[in-house]
């Protein structure tokens, strides 16, 4: 299987995106503020799929875990771009994303915690990361309401957060403005291919043709048809249920995010308290489970007792895109013209900003930017491409 570089022009591509999450958006925000001709399609409104369930963490540092040290030269060097990739879409939007600096605090309760929690910390340490090891004491000094009981903690002052739907919304909004059309409730078809290279999409009985189709559909992109089987992208949806709570904005329950055995709170400041999140391989199963909702809640309460007064404000099904190395697919396909964009997993937003302007220079030049070289399709070679794409798993 040959994987091709897209080829440059003298004019700018038209292009046409399958996915209106944030990194579809946000690509298309990129391409179209260069002159491109674009047009974003999703199945549904802009920025709902995974995206909107995403609680918006930007982990680099608490989220790592060994065998994925390949992985953070590219998370490293999303979380560096974040202040300014905020800034810059609030200035084109109008809508503050709402990116806050205030750290990530994971935190410890039984022995056998603290040993995981050390034997990660030591992990952290050895890659560079910043990461201080505290007491419960000093844990409750930053958070007051954590448990009695929390007994140690890891603070990540690098680790920061953004409201995932107000990013889809801003980048819904940049992207328009930005001269692009988004085409919201037109499910695509199937990606038109001829004379081994991709022409357009295949939508409501008619064809919309394009020079360079980029496929960020996440969890959906396997299931887009049009394409041979070795070129369809071995991604899988990985369930997640997210319980929303609601605390008084003016005396939040938790002022920063949380890390706890099995489960993550993020606060927003408009009193959301994000729980989340199963991680479950069901399919495309929807359905909010008793057992799911029950093992977030308890393990929440176990860390943050207080939430036992809060209402009850969503519950929420998500399916994040899942490749077999649980790393994103970046890059050239093996049809001329087709680019992906998918696999993040629990990566979308915080990968956002290098997954957006990385794509969109690969459109407009034609070269591979170092940055996502690793990440392409090509990893998976001919065999395990195929098998995977037919089977719709993972190794």
């Amino acid at each position: 299987m040959t994987f091709r570089t897209v080829r440059p022009s003298r004019a700018r591509p038209t292009v046409a995106i399958v996915g209106a999450g944030v990194c579809g958006l946000g690509i298309g925000w990129r391409l179209a503020a260069a002159g491109c001709p674009v047009t974003v399609f999703d199945s549904g409104r802009a920025g709902r799929g995974a995206s909107w369930v995403a609680a918006g963490m930007l982990a680099a540092t608490a989220e790592v875990e060994p065998g994925e040290e390949s992985l953070l030269p590219l998370t490293r060097a999303a979380q560096a771009a974040w202040p300014g990739f905020a800034r810059e879409l609030a200035a084109a939007s109008g809508i503050d994303p709402w990116y806050r600096d205030d750290g990530t605090l994971c935190v410890a309760v039984t022995r056998d915690e603290v040993e995981r929690l050390d034997f990660k910390h030591r992990l952290q340490r050895s890659l560079g990361l910043e990461a201080e090891r505290i007491t419960g004491i000093e844990a409750r000094r930053l958070e007051p309401y954590l448990s009695p009981s929390v007994s140690a903690a890891v603070l990540s002052p690098r680790d920061h957060q953004v409201d995932s739907r107000r990013v889809v919304q801003a980048l819904r909004s940049a992207f328009l403005s930005a001269g692009g059309v988004l085409r919201e409730h037109t499910p695509v078809e199937a990606i038109d291919v001829g004379a081994g290279r991709v022409r357009g999409l295949r939508s409501g009985g008619g064809t919309h043709q394009a020079d360079v189709v980029v496929l960020a559909a996440g969890a959906w992109s396997r299931t887009i048809e049009g394409l041979p089987d070795a070129a369809r992208p071995p991604v899988r949806p990985v369930k997640g249920q997210v319980v929303v709570l609601t605390m008084d904005p003016a005396a939040p329950l938790l002022t920063r995010v949380l890390w706890g055995p099995g489960i993550y709170l993020v606060p927003r400041r408009d009193g959301r308290l994000i729980v989340g999140a199963t991680v479950e391989e069901k399919g495309f199963d929807d359905r909010l489970t008793a057992g799911g909702l029950l093992g977030l809640l308890e393990a929440a309460w176990r860390v943050l007792p207080g939430i036992d007064e809060l209402p009850i404000r969503e519950q929420i099904v998500g399916f994040r895109p899942g490749s077999p190395d649980d790393a994103p697919i970046l890059g050239s396909g093996p049809v001329e013209g087709l680019v992906l964009a998918t696999g993040h997993h629990r990566n979308g937003i915080l990968l956002a900003p290098v997954t957006s302007d990385a794509v969109s220079e690969l459109i407009l030049t034609g070269t591979v930017p170092n940055l996502i070289e690793p990440f392409g399709p090509h990893r998976f070679g001919r065999d395990r491409a195929a098998s995977l794409a037919a089977a719709g798993t993972t190794d």
